[in-house]
């Protein structure tokens, strides 16, 4: 008997992103301004981008205490961020990053 194996559905649509990620305090400007600028242009279009500054960590993080903070907002195609995430990682400089889907958060909002 042969098994049938289904692939999964893979989504074409763009979603909205949220990209929240700390740079270590031991890079200069000109050296946040690249990371930035590196990790917006390969979210592609749309992409908004808050530099919140430097904030104190509640808790020490490899040793650190600060670190720069950024959000950045963008739409995109589910795979995009999974190679942005991959890139953090093995980015110097790069402390701690997270994404969320901004869709999947507005599903749950019941309208007025």
């Amino acid at each position: 008997m042969k098994k049938v194996v289904k692939k999964a559905e893979t989504v074409t649509t763009p979603r909205n992103y949220e990209c929240l990620f700390i740079i270590a305090n031991t890079v200069n400007e000109e050296g946040r301004n690249a990371l930035t600028d590196k990790f917006a242009k390969m979210a592609g279009h749309d992409v908004k981008v808050e530099k919140w500054g430097l904030k104190k960590f509640m808790a020490p993080i490899d040793h650190k205490k600060d670190g720069y903070y950024v959000l950045m907002n963008f739409t995109a195609l589910p795979d995009v961020p999974r190679k942005i995430g991959d890139l953090m990682r093995i980015t110097d400089g790069i402390v701690r990053f997270m994404f969320v889907c901004r869709d999947e958060e507005l599903k749950g909002v019941k309208k007025a």
